[in-house]
């Protein structure tokens, strides 16, 4: 697809009412029952907390997607990526009709609930769901093996968000959006179905290259039993994990997400158009694997050693905040940060004219005689 036709359909049907990290049920009721998609919305189970799980079910083609998104109730932006896509195949373009015609696609745009209310990667009773494949302790991930157990796709799209610490490669670039094609064994076997994620990566990644170079990653694909998506590739369905990260300032993820919404599109459309075997699986393996070489801030050059500072995101009355807070003191030459400060040899105080320590939340700090803010802009 090209560059500027994605562009003109993420301006003409981004979800307008869906903004920033906190994205709950709530957040989206009110489009679920909107007249063009409430028939296609089906309540499909309950959450720890007894928040219903819902699922949208459209298209006609004998090619079956199922996608979940907020598996980890804090990663919000694939959310919104796909209600943006809901409004392009449910708007009279031709590349709707074509994917529709071809392709049916099963998505459950919040699996945790509780987890999304709360602004937690964990559900109610504080499990991982994706480290629950297996034991299936937790209703959400009995509603997800239920669903994919009566919907038997032929694709599996898991949407996730990853933090800022993610650089492509060992680069200074940031690992913008990730992917990976799950193992299905200890050996990490590249399987005829792993073959067809692969491909569908390649083709994604192509297009990204082209609209942000380098700034592509690969997840480590070690294989765990218990998370979701290997256990989907096990069972021979080719598997796809989206991993939504940081663009440079967006920490609000709105750059992030129409990145997103263009690699579903570029994907799916490949998907409904071609009868995908895996043999284009190769350039997968050109996609640099993540390293966690970033922080939010590094301050240099200080009077001791650099100091690497992270954002604790926190939820207060429906907004997430994000609060610097000094995780390191050491030589951080070999890191990255979204932030660099040169301290020119001087010492750095807090606010109240301490020496910083790890572990500590400062709103501001000083440089010699200056004060620097560490808060975000927009925070």
């Amino acid at each position: 697809m090209q560059t500027e036709r994605l562009k003109l359909l993420f301006n003409t049907y981004k979800e307008t009412s869906l903004y920033g990290r906190y994205i709950s049920t709530e957040s989206i009721i009110g489009l679920l029952n909107k007249p063009g998609l409430k028939p296609f919305v089906n309540r499909i189970g309950v959450s720890v907390a007894n928040e219903n799980i819902y699922s949208i079910t459209i298209g006609s083609g004998s090619k079956k997607i199922l996608m979940w998104s907020q598996m980890h109730g804090n990663e919000s932006t694939t959310t919104k990526a796909l209600f943006d896509m809901l409004n392009v195949l449910l708007a009279p373009e031709l590349i709707s009709k074509s994917i529709l015609e071809t392709c049916t696609l099963k998505i459950i745009p919040i699996l945790n609930p509780d987890g999304a209310k709360a602004y937690t990667r964990l559900n109610s009773n504080n499990i991982d769901l994706n480290r629950d494949a297996q034991d299936l302790s937790q209703p959400e991930s009995k509603v997800l093996k239920a669903v994919f157990d009566s919907y038997r796709p032929d694709y599996c799209f898991n949407l996730h968000g990853q933090r800022t610490i993610f650089s492509a490669g060992n680069t200074n670039n940031p690992a913008t959006v990730s992917f990976l094609a799950p193992a299905q064994d200890q050996n990490c076997t590249i399987t005829s179905n792993r073959k067809i994620a692969m491909e569908i990566i390649s083709v994604m990644n192509t297009y990204l290259e082209g609209e942000i170079p380098n700034q592509i990653g690969i997840y480590d694909d070690a294989f765990n039993i218990n998370c979701v998506g290997d256990t989907f590739q096990k069972r021979g369905v080719p598997t796809v994990l989206f991993e939504a990260g940081h663009f440079a300032n967006d920490y609000q993820r709105e750059i992030t997400r129409e990145f997103i919404f263009r690699s579903l599109l570029v994907a799916i459309n490949y998907m409904s158009r071609n009868q995908i075997n895996g043999n284009q699986y190769h350039g997968y393996f050109k996609i640099p694997e993540n390293q966690k070489l970033f922080y939010d801030i590094i301050i240099r050059n200080t009077s001791h050693m650099d100091i690497g500072i992270q954002y604790v995101e926190t939820l207060k009355n429906n907004t997430v905040y994000f609060q610097p807070k000094i995780t390191t003191i050491s030589d951080l030459s070999a890191f990255y940060a979204h932030r660099e400060i040169d301290a020119k040899g001087n010492k750095v105080l807090s606010g109240n004219n301490e020496p910083v320590c790890e572990e500590d939340e400062n709103d501001l700090v000083f440089i010699g005689t200056e004060k620097y803010s560490l808060k975000l802009e927009n925070n």
